[in-house]
């Protein structure tokens, strides 16, 4: 079997090759031949159009120059898990599967698929409740007469004001307010949050589902 390896770190002060080596481990052992070795030096939050090495990797996958693409962990595939599932979608059209080694996760089994299914209905459920809710925010923001902004772009800055303060337990519109910022995009920081949560789960049910060896 064909596959890729991708790492990645957040700083350059760690290497991405301490990731690498468990990766040739498992490929090793698995008989799977490594056509191709990618890595990142920057943080999980950045999307695919700046992550230009993944980005090459997907690409690659998607004209099926490889059956397999490997990742260290789910998150060092993503930190957002719609993409994470609109990714295993993508691949698995063109048969590419996906293998995470922390978690033991294959989407070559049935077990494995299943489990990134179940977390992408999970995250369509949280994206229809955030929806609602900034839906209802906005109504009662025009029967007080007040203006309905455009979003704020997310940054880590601003991700981390908002995590700072809902743990100090600060409302959510007094969160806005001090941040300048719209209920919709605070809402939207929380969202990230919750999709980092599912992600932790995949990670701790991980070990109990069977993958290729």
């Amino acid at each position: 079997m064909k596959v890729f390896a991708y790492a990645r770190t957040s700083t350059t002060q760690q290497h991405p090759e301490n990731q690498l080596i468990e990766l040739r481990q498992v490929a090793k052992r698995n008989g799977w031949t490594i056509e191709k070795e990618y890595c990142d030096q920057l943080s999980g939050a950045k999307g695919r159009n700046e992550r230009p090495e993944f980005d090459a990797m997907l690409k690659s996958a998607m004209r099926k120059e490889a059956d397999l693409v490997m990742f260290w962990s789910v998150d060092r595939a993503s930190r957002n898990l719609s993409h994470l599932v609109e990714m295993m979608e993508d691949l698995d059209a063109m048969n590419v599967g996906m293998y995470f080694h922390q978690q033991a996760i294959s989407t070559i089994t049935p077990s494995g698929k299943a489990m990134i299914q179940m977390a992408g209905v999970f995250a369509s459920f949280e994206r229809s409740m955030l929806k609602e809710r900034i839906l209802a925010s906005h109504e009662r923001a025009k029967a007080e007469g007040k203006k309905i902004g455009r979003p704020t772009m997310l940054n880590a800055s601003l991700i981390a004001s908002v995590e700072l303060l809902r743990e100090q337990n600060v409302p959510i519109k007094k969160i806005a307010k001090k941040l300048k910022i719209g209920v919709g995009t605070v809402y939207k920081v929380l969202q990230h949050e919750k999709d980092a949560e599912i992600i932790e789960r995949l990670s701790d049910l991980g070990g109990d589902l069977e993958y290729a060896r």
